[in-house]
């Protein structure tokens, strides 16, 4: 397909793809985007396929009987198929979309939580999640009473699990949410163990893969997991279009989370009845042209390759992990043995914001403050936030060097 970078991995021939690498910035200097955690950059073939959607084939799903909506029908349930098979989901009916992560885990305490778990259970989490993985189920707590355990997380940034087998012994956690891979410190979390671990006391598992299922191939039925979720913005597609994954004998129990058009089978006055799922839970008009764009999205890594992406940015994060440490004063977050192109750190000179106010000056793009993940940043006694980088698949070793370069002179410049 055009647009797509062929095998070997070719990050310069890639970098064509993105228009908005390519593009004049302010100050005359060229975009080093360091920022693609929070939300990345778009490919050509995703802009050019919203576009064709909008221009030759828009219409509204699943409720007109004439050929246009056929055709927006048949490509809204496409991208559902593609983002099964990017899973690798035993069944297209297992995907619900939904309008981010936030959204899916929302879907899921507000569904599943009130709907299955029973007064009594507990949900268990971590302390490296992002709030979209703790204030649903704060509410959760508040609304019904179901206890929250939060596991430890080590001094390395990795789940403590000893901790988190302690906290199932007395087999009255229902579900365990962990992020798949943290948002700041990058760490791969190990899923498998989690999974085996739960499952073997009872629990259910979600795991929150917003920043893994960018960054290596994910497989559901070989995770093992119950609920897997993951937005479309960070996976180089559009925003407002999120997957909850879930197995569809969970979603058959669940009741809905909210009410409408197109998730019902029947309505009278009196009472109403549910569409199976996926429809129960997509109520309303759905995000038709961004979920195109997100098919677009996955066909493009998809060609790339998940596991050509992974080495690339395996390669990416051994460099910034040497890099960074020439950098003086310079405290990195976290040092597990699996991560991800996630690097937090605090420059001891500056504060986070100042610094990436200073770091834009030099066309360098990265996140300061505390990330969507206040609890994480308290246990390693750092309030002020950390200033982050984060990779994408269009990220370079250049781009590192000028990372640390640029950091080295802001510590001299603050001092």
């Amino acid at each position: 397909m055009d647009g797509v970078a062929a095998s070997p991995f070719d990050v310069a021939r890639i970098r064509q793809d993105f228009p908005i690498l390519s593009q004049p910035q302010a100050r005359g200097r060229p975009l080093v985007f360091l920022d693609s955690g929070a939300s990345a950059q778009k490919p050509r073939v995703v802009i050019d396929a919203m576009v064709r959607c909008m221009e030759t084939a828009y219409a509204n799903v699943h409720r007109g009987a004439y050929r246009l909506s056929e055709l927006a029908t048949d490509a809204y349930e496409a991208a559902r198929g593609a983002t099964a098979r990017f899973l690798n989901a035993a069944d297209p009916r297992e995907i619900v979309f939904t309008k981010n992560s936030t959204e899916a885990m929302n879907l899921v305490a507000h569904s599943w939580g009130r709907g299955v778990l029973q007064p009594g259970q507990a949900v268990l989490i971590s302390e490296l999640e992002h709030h979209a993985n703790i204030v649903p189920w704060q509410m959760l707590r508040d609304d019904r009473g179901n206890e929250l355990r939060v596991c430890r997380v080590t001094d390395a940034g990795e789940l403590d699990m000893d901790d988190l087998e302690a906290k199932l012994a007395d087999g009255k956690v229902g579900l365990v949410a962990v992020a798949h891979m943290s948002n700041v410190l990058g760490t791969v979390t190990p899923v498998d163990r989690i999974v085996a671990l739960a499952h073997a006391h009872g629990a259910k598992v979600l795991l929150d893969g917003s920043q893994a299922a960018v960054h290596r191939r994910v497989d559901v039925q070989a995770i093992g997991c119950d609920f897997y979720c993951f937005t479309g913005h960070k996976l180089y597609g559009p925003t407002g279009i999120g997957v909850l994954w879930a197995r569809l004998e969970h979603l058959e129990r669940m009741p809905p989370f909210l009410g409408g058009g197109d998730m019902i089978s029947v309505v009278t006055f009196e009472k109403s009845e549910w569409a199976p799922p996926p429809a129960k839970f997509e109520a309303g008009t759905p995000a038709i042209v961004e979920a195109v764009g997100l098919h677009a999205a996955i066909d493009y890594v998809t060609a790339i390759g998940m596991g050509a992406i992974e080495a690339h940015e395996r390669a990416l994060v051994d460099h910034a992990t040497a890099r960074l440490a020439q950098v003086p004063g310079l405290t990195l977050l976290g040092a597990a043995q699996d991560r991800g192109g996630v690097f937090a750190f605090g420059l001891d000179a500056a504060h986070p914001h100042d610094l990436a106010t200073l770091l834009d000056r030099a066309g360098i793009a990265v996140r300061a403050g505390r990330h969507c993940a206040e609890p994480l940043h308290a246990r390693f006694g750092l309030e002020n936030g950390t200033t982050r980088a984060s990779f994408g698949l269009y990220t370079t070793k250049d781009e590192i060097d000028l990372l640390a370069q640029a950091l080295t002179e802001a510590r001299e410049f603050f001092k």
